[in-house]
């Protein structure tokens, strides 16, 4: 029996702030007390973290990664070994990352060459959502077994014709068949029809540059899509999950659903909170490092997505790590933007990010938690056993350092990627030690984990749902 025992810290979780000792068994956390008591000071362990002046915060749940994600003839620049590692450095202790089905293929395939691809490489455990890209009957059928197995949220897009796009039809099938299994749609909310059109007429006029990349995919037709998604989950009787929101007019579609007593549910990214399109427009094609979808905002929508955070009618900050070289691989899309590979890394940066908004007065520490960690564990089936430190909870327990500074770099980043989306930019805030199931995988500042030491985790269904 392995025990560790957390002494003098600050516990954070989404409803407390206590100084508490943690008494880690056997990669469970077994018993909380008070530091200093008797029956803390009681306690007797192989090893000791000191905690002083620190915070003891769970483990961050990143619920939306892409790693090794095929796209635009090339594929996303970090392996689970390396994203997994990555996530490690930046106090993430689960990734939801996406299976794919191809068109043509059944949701099983797709499923098993995504476990093929993270077996025996993560540094921390993992779990998968399933990309539908082909509905039909069969498809249908699969969820349910998918559901069953602990797959139990399927993601849909309204973009990207001719590759992961679905009609309207396709996707009311699938929300009324997640209606019926418990499991939960997550929608990628764009316009994608009009937006080909909107490229194709911007290319024609010769504008060729990243920055148009944010201009062709409008707000307009962000919030039109949210729109038509929400009132397809309505006639489904379905819960929905909209990904990456990033505009003010989206934002405003999913209060109002929510205000109706909707199961709806939105997610936003830190790229949305602290870039804008001030950075595609950066000159010699630097803008195309910032090239996602949906894209960068101009800088006004970033306070509703900040209000959104504080009143929940946003619930969850994932980062939808998905990154791609500048050299060789957002080159592809030099002389026409419509060819630039569309994600940002970020998979280490979420947390300490989302500390800085709450050094800046964004958000409150217990809500830093509860949209990195608990409501990302709830929402998709993964609590108690994930995002919080309770007695029966995973040891996925980070010692943070509130007080420490750093400046983010590609430097000194561990993803495999040769730029950040976040260059130079000085943050209050530092990981110092992460466990993942009471093994330490950061240990003050060192890597101590390995690739394998993650598990494949089964997921119950959505623990929102009335």
């Amino acid at each position: 029996m392995s025990r560790t025992v957390i002494r003098g810290g600050l516990v954070v979780t989404a409803s407390d702030e206590i100084h508490a000792d943690v008494l880690i068994e056997d990669g469970r956390i077994v018993a909380l007390a008070a530091s200093g008591t008797p029956a803390a000071e009681a306690w007797t362990a192989e090893r000791t973290i000191d905690a002083t002046g620190k915070y003891v915060i769970p483990g961050g749940v990143d619920a939306h990664t892409h790693m090794e994600l095929p796209f635009g003839g090339t594929f996303a620049s970090d392996s689970f070994e390396t994203g997994t590692r990555a996530a490690a450095w930046g106090g993430t202790t689960t990734i939801v990352d996406f299976a794919v089905q191809s068109v043509g293929h059944s949701l099983r395939e797709g499923l098993d060459a995504w476990n093929a691809k993270a077996d025996g490489q993560c540094a921390i455990d993992y779990a998968f959502h399933m990309i539908v890209s082909d509905v039909n009957q069969d498809t249908l059928k699969e969820m349910d077994l998918l559901v069953q197995e602990g797959v139990t949220s399927f993601k849909q897009f309204m973009a990207y014709p001719g590759v992961f796009y679905s009609d309207d039809g396709q996707i009311l099938r699938a929300m009324q068949r997640s209606a019926e299994n418990g499991g939960l749609i997550m929608m990628h909310a764009e316009n994608g029809i009009a937006i080909d059109v909107l490229v194709e007429q911007a290319l024609a006029r010769g504008e060729t540059d990243p920055r148009f990349h944010g201009e062709v995919r409008k707000a307009l037709l962000e919030a039109e899509a949210t729109h038509r998604a929400i009132k397809l989950a309505q006639v489904a009787g379905a819960p929905l999950y909209v990904v990456h929101v990033s505009a003010q007019e989206a934002v405003t579609e999913l209060a109002r659903a929510r205000d109706e007593g909707l199961n709806v549910f939105g997610e936003t990214c830190p790229q949305y909170l602290f870039l804008s399109t001030d950075n595609l427009a950066e000159p010699d094609f630097e803008g195309a490092k910032y090239v996602c979808s949906t894209p960068l905002r101009p800088k006004e929508h970033q306070a509703a997505l900040w209000r959104g955070l504080r009143t929940n009618d946003l619930q969850v900050v994932s980062t939808d790590h998905c990154p791609f070289c500048f050299v060789g691989q957002k080159e592809l899309g030099r002389g026409d933007f419509s060819k630039i590979p569309n994600g940002l890394p970020g998979v280490e940066n979420r947390m300490d990010l989302l500390h800085q908004a709450v050094v800046d007065g964004h958000i409150s520490r217990r809500r830093w938690i509860e949209i990195a960690c608990a409501t990302p564990a709830r929402m998709f089936g993964l609590y108690p056993k994930k995002g919080t430190i309770a007695p029966g909870a995973d040891a996925d327990v980070v010692i943070y350092d509130p007080h420490a500074e750093q400046i983010i770099s590609a430097e000194t980043h561990h993803m495999n990627v040769d730029y950040s989306a976040y260059e130079g930019r000085r943050v209050t805030g530092r990981v110092e030690t992460v466990l993942s199931r009471g093994e330490p995988v950061i240990t003050e500042r060192e890597f101590t984990g390995r690739a394998g030491h993650g598990v494949y985790t089964p997921r119950s269904t959505c623990q929102y749902l009335n």
